[in-house]
Order: structure tokens, then C-alpha cells, then sequence
């Protein structure tokens, strides 16, 4: 009774304790079941990590593998004090990973077998809070074992096998073809887990030496495994000769045929012949390989038909080529054809220069022609302003006189050219303006001579003459009593000088008159001959001659100079 109970305070002890305390968690893996692969002749790992908490402890771990009967067997076992204990035929094969297992138990399997595919239980046995498992399930792979077995094919067989590949591999591995033959391919899988594939054409010649190759593709590789294969296809040979020289003639060096086939395999020999000669080739030649060499110079008795065959172990080929030798040589046809063509060469490059001088030259002349006329369009501008320049001031012509700016004494006006500016130049021309016309208007002078007034009579007179007056120029001054007119001008004078500048009485104008009277002759006959000689009646107008020598003044001159004659 008293045994009993013990034990129930014991058990009661043990479950307390276990709520009281904090459990562990498993670190690796995560999961309850996970599933893994490794390869085979391999390491392999399975994980097994417990994590304990306070107060807790791991007191034992066991690995085991379960079988497909449901089975267990127990593979090592650790135990906090008595150690580790490997079991089976597994001894010396697995191990824990980290020295002190209660840490950390994963388990490590060297040189990997198929046989250790399975499933594998983590027991972890902890107090108190008890057992914990975590299971593994393990996959096996070999890498796949590949081979290729090639085929020789013959022209002209029919659709057949050009190549086959095998592999091995765990899991089955996959098996395609990289070649851009046409054909078909058919896979075969045995029951040991091995894989074929036999690719069929129909062997051409054509298709001798093209890519034929055999991709593995397996889940243990990261990619496809690639095997190498050209196809082999055996056809007759085909002959044909060729020359590097495209024209025979006497005399020309190291001449020779080249006959080449195309069979496989390559033709072991090559035989020539010449027909000219039964069959036997001429003397100072030999055959090397597949040449025909002439060890001499050509002769005119080289010419004939020439005959190459080539064998191999599917046939022969034949060919044959004619051979005419000329007496002319090709280099004096050459010869005369560079002459020729640098003769033209050459005359070419000279029209192309004459071309290119003359265009040269013209475009120089039209340069200097421009040139030219700019020139003479300058010297005439330069000219025709002179000439313009000429005529305004030496023309003996009114009617083409330019206008001159004058001042109010007739004078040219000259405008300053200095700092001064418009507007104090018009202040001294309106202040000159100013004082002559408070000259003009406190002067007692007479502004017109007598003598003025009687040849604008005059001038008007003539006027009313026609061409068949019989009234001769001298009678018409005479009648107008120009010359009686032409007296002293008389000057009025201030009240202040009266008595210094009062005439005598011996020079009173009566006594003035009298004396212009008595000089009425002379003065008549000088302003007619004036008149005569240096003006012209003309439409009812006095218009002056012409002359190289003859200064006219503007108009606006002789009335301003007229105003102030005293």
C-alpha cells in the first residue's frame, strides 16, 4: 500500500512538474515530415536540431529507419551519460554531426547507397517534458551513365538507324537529339531504369560529317549533359580537274593539273593518263598526290586529252581534260593591252586636266570681269558725280546751274563743320539775318542803280523787237535812253552828316547828267558791242553765248549782289 502510493506521488510529481515548465521547439526542421535527395557514393545529411528551454533537458536520441512492412531499426542511439552507440550494418557509416549530440543530433550517412533510400526518425527523449520525433524521408539519385554508339551509313541505302544513345540513371533520366538532319527518333525504357533513343534518316552524301548529338537531361544535373556525334555517310568519289593557269602556251613553267575528288573515304591513289600517247604521260612529268606536274617547260607536243580516275573501296571516278597549247604568249597580248590601256590612262588624266585648267582659267576671268566692272562702274560714279560737281558750278548754262545756298550778302553759305551744333548754327544765320535787315531799314541809301533800272528797260524793250526790225540793237539802247540813265548813284544821307557830306554845288546831279550826256557816244557803242558779243535774242528772251571761258552767276547772286551795289 505504502509501494503504491510512492508512485502516485511520484507520477504526480512528474505531471506538476511538466505543466510548471516551459517545453522546447525543434529548430531543424521546421517541419514534422519533410523529404530530401542525395546523390549516390555521397555524403548525406539528415537534419535533427531540438532547441530545450529552462528547466529542461534532453536525456536521450535515437535515430531510426522505418521499413515498408512498418518496421523500425534502429540505426545509433545517444544517451546523456553512457554515450553513443552505432547499430547493424550501418556501424561505421553513420555518425552525429556535432560531438555532444543533446545539442544538436543530426546524423551523417558517408558514401551514400541506393539501399539507404528510406525514411528516417529523429527520437528525442527529454525530462520532463518527454519524447519528441521528427521524420525525414531520403531519395537516392545517380547521376545518369551515357553513351552514344554511331552507324556508317552508305549513299543510297534505305531509312535506317544513323545513331544511337543509351543512358542509365536514378531517377530515369531523359533522353533528345541537337541536329538539323531530317529524320525521326524513338525512345525504349528497360526495367532496370535505364533509357535509349535511336535516331532514322535516309543517308545522303550531303549529309556526311553534319551534327548529330545526344542531349542527357537528369534532375541531379543543373543542365543537359551534351554527347558529341557526326554523322558518317560512304559515297563513291567524284573526279574533276582543275588548273591554276588559264592559258597554254610553249614555253611557260610550272605547269600543272590538279585532279580532285570528293568520295569517302578519300581515294588512296589517283591515276593519269594521256590518250595522245596510248595511255603513257610525256616525258619530264610526275605525279604527286593528286598533281600532274610538268617539271620542264611546255612543248607544242604537250597538247592532248588527259584522263584522271580516282578509286576508294565504293567505286571509282573519272574525268578527263583537254589540253591545247598555243605558240603565242599571252604576255605580249598582255603587254600590249597595259600599253593600250595607259595610253588611254594617259589621255584621259590629260583631258581631265586641260578640263580642269580651263575651268580654271575661265572662272578666273569671270572673277576679273566682275571685278573689272565694279572698277569702271566705280570710276564711272566717281565721273558722273565730278561732272555733276563741273556743271553746277562752271556751266555756262542757266538752266542746268544747281541751287547754292547763299547768305543774305549772296555769299555761298559754309557750314561749320566743328562742334557746333544745328541749332546754334540757324541762331547766328537768323542773328546775321537780323542785322541786315535793321541795316536795310535805317539806311538812306538807294538799293538800285539808275543804271540797273535802264537795262531792265532795255531787256524788256526787246521784247517787242521782231526779227526783220530794221531798228539795229543801237537804237533801241539809244531810244530807251539807257546810256542817258547811267549816271552816279545818289546816296541820302543822315541829318548828323548833311553838312560834311553834302555835294557841292559844282557836283549837283544837273552837272552830273551833263557829263554822262557828253560821254553818250562812247558808252553807246561799248554796251553795244558788250551786248553783241556776249548775248543772243532768242524767243522773245536775252539769253548769254556760250563760251569755255564765261563765269554765270545764279540769279539769286546777281539780284542779292544788284541790292547792294552802292
Amino acid at each position: 500500500m505504502n509501494r503504491f502510493g510512492d508512485t502516485v506521488a511520484v507520477c504526480l510529481q512528474l505531471l506538476l512538474s511538466r505543466l510548471t515548465c516551459a517545453q522546447g521547439v525543434f529548430v531543424e526542421p521546421l517541419e514534422p515530415i519533410t523529404s530530401q535527395h542525395s546523390l549516390a557514393e555521397g555524403e548525406t545529411r539528415l537534419p535533427c536540431h531540438y532547441q530545450v528551454e529552462e528547466e529542461e533537458k534532453v536525456v536521450q536520441v535515437t535515430w531510426f529507419k522505418e521499413h515498408a512492412d512498418g518496421t523500425k531499426e534502429q540505426i545509433i542511439t545517444a544517451h546523456f551519460m553512457d554515450g553513443h552507440t552505432e547499430f547493424g550494418h550501418y556501424a561505421g557509416r553513420v555518425r552525429f554531426e556535432r560531438s555532444i549530440p543533446m545539442e544538436n543530433s543530426a546524423l551523417l550517412i558517408s558514401s551514400t547507397e541506393v539501399s539507404d533510400e528510406g525514411r528516417y526518425t529523429c527520437h528525442i527523449s527529454t525530462f520532463p517534458n518527454g519524447n519528441f520525433e521528427r521524420r525525414v524521408t531520403l531519395s537516392v539519385w545517380i547521376l545518369p551513365i551515357a553513351a552514344l554508339e554511331p552507324e556508317v551509313l552508305v549513299e543510297g541505302q534505305t531509312f535506317r538507324v544513323a545513331a544511337s544513345c543509351r543512358a542509365v540513371g536514378r531517377p530515369r533520366p531523359r533522353l533528345t537529339w541537337n541536329t538539323d538532319l531530317p529524320g525521326q527518333y524513338t525512345d525504349r525504357i528497360k526495367e532496370d531504369g535505364s533509357v535509349s533513343s535511336f535516331y532514322s534518316l535516309h543517308p545522303l552524301r550531303s549529309m556526311n560529317g553534319k551534327k548529330l548529338d545526344c542531349m542527357v537531361w537528369h534532375a541531379g544535373l543543373e543542365q543537359p549533359r551534351r554527347i558529341t556525334n557526326y554523322l558518317i555517310v560512304h559515297y563513291p568519289p567524284d573526279a574533276a580537274i582543275s588548273s591554276a593557269t588559264a592559258e597554254w602556251f610553249v614555253g611557260l613553267k610550272k605547269g600543272e593539273l590538279v585532279c580532285s575528288s570528293g568520295g569517302y573515304p578519300k581515294p588512296e591513289n589517283v591515276t593519269w593518263k594521256w590518250y595522245r600517247n596510248g595511255g603513257a604521260l610525256p616525258d619530264g612529268t610526275s605525279v604527286v598526290g593528286e598533281k600532274l606536274i610538268f617539271g620542264r617547260p611546255l612543248r607544242l607536243n604537250d597538247s592532248g586529252l588527259y584522263e584522271c580516275v580516282v578509286k576508294n573501296k565504293l567505286g571509282f571516278g573519272k574525268t578527263e581534260y583537254m589540253m591545247t597549247i598555243s605558240d603565242d604568249s599571252p604576255i605580249s597580248k598582255q603587254f600590249l593591252t597595259i600599253i593600250g590601256a595607259s595610253a588611254g590612262a594617259l589621255v584621259i588624266f590629260l583631258v581631265t586636266v586641260v578640263f580642269l585648267v580651263n575651268c580654271y582659267h575661265r572662272q578666273k576671268n569671270r572673277k576679273l570681269v566682275r571685278q573689272l566692272s565694279g572698277k569702271m562702274e566705280e570710276i564711272n560714279n566717281l565721273s558722273r558725280e565730278t561732272s555733276l560737281r563741273r556743271l553746277n558750278s562752271f556751266s555756262t548754262d542757266p538752266r542746268v546751274q544747281g541751287e547754292v545756298d547763299v547768305d543774305e550778302l549772296g555769299r555761298p553759305c559754309v557750314w561749320p563743320n566743328g562742334s557746333k551744333n544745328l541749332r546754334e548754327t540757324e541762331m547766328e544765320i537768323e542773328k546775321e539775318r537780323r542785322r541786315v535787315v535793321s541795316y536795310l531799314k535805317n539806311s538812306n541809301m538807294s538799293l538800285v542803280h539808275p543804271f540797273y533800272l535802264q537795262l531792265f528797260n532795255y531787256f524788256e524793250n526787246l521784247n517787242d523787237i521782231e526779227n526783220d526790225d530794221k531798228y539795229s540793237l543801237c537804237s533801241v539802247c539809244q531810244d530807251s535812253g539807257l546810256l542817258s540813265s547811267m549816271g552816279p548813284i545818289k546816296v541820302q544821307q543822315d541829318d548828323s552828316d548833311s553838312e560834311q557830306s553834302n555835294p557841292k554845288e559844282e557836283d549837283s546831279p544837273q552837272s552830273i547828267v551833263e557829263g554822262y550826256e557828253g560821254d553818250e557816244d562812247s558808252s553807246f557803242y561799248q554796251l553795244s558791242e558788250a551786248l553783241t558779243n556776249h548775248f543772243y535774242y532768242s524767243n522773245g528772251v536775252l539769253r548769254p553765248k556760250l563760251h569755255p571761258n564765261a563765269i554765270l552767276l545764279h540769279s539769286r547772286f546777281v539780284s542779292i549782289h544788284y541790292s547792294y551795289i552802292p
